[in-house]
């Protein structure tokens, strides 16, 4: 069985490096077997998407910055057989333009995309991750980021079991 991880980001402005949450989520052997979340502190005090997600410059303003979060971050990342995201190229993109804004080297795993994987094991469309969840019955949050990877967790757990 293989272990991998979910994540999904909240960005603050269209920048890649404004990571203003993640939630990151492990599974081993079809099991969820850690939660984490946290609100990063970006570059910019500019909130483009405060309506999105509804966090602001004052929630994470004291909070550490993706680089000083990154330890924290790693062990939860290292070991596993690849990373899962919905839409993934997102946040592939926001983790390795934060993880190269911070001169850490970002993790080596392939990136599963929950969007395409959805399409090929059932035919969903659209997409989106609230219609994936309706589909398969999954509670979600939509632009927690906790949520979103908890969401893309099931995902992957229920295509490992179709």
């Amino acid at each position: 069985m293989s272990t991998f991880v979910a994540l999904d980001f909240e960005t603050a402005d269209n920048g890649r490096d404004s990571a203003c949450a993640v939630g990151v989520v492990r599974v081993e052997n079809n099991q969820i077997v850690r939660r984490s979340y946290h609100l990063i502190r970006p570059p910019r005090k500019y909130f483009r998407f405060t309506h999105i997600h509804g966090i602001n410059w004052h929630d994470v303003a004291d909070k550490p910055n993706f680089g000083e979060l990154w330890p924290t971050l790693s062990p939860l990342i290292s070991g596993a057989d690849f990373l899962a995201a919905h839409n993934a190229s997102f946040d592939k993109g926001v983790l390795y333009t934060c993880c190269n804004a911070h001169g850490v080297n970002p993790p080596q795993q392939n990136f599963i995309c929950t969007v395409q994987l959805a399409r090929k094991t059932w035919n969903i469309r659209p997409t989106k991750l609230p219609n994936v969840c309706e589909y398969l019955g999954i509670e979600l949050d939509h632009h927690q980021a906790l949520s979103d990877a908890v969401a893309c967790a099931q995902i992957v757990i229920a295509a490992n079991h179709r």
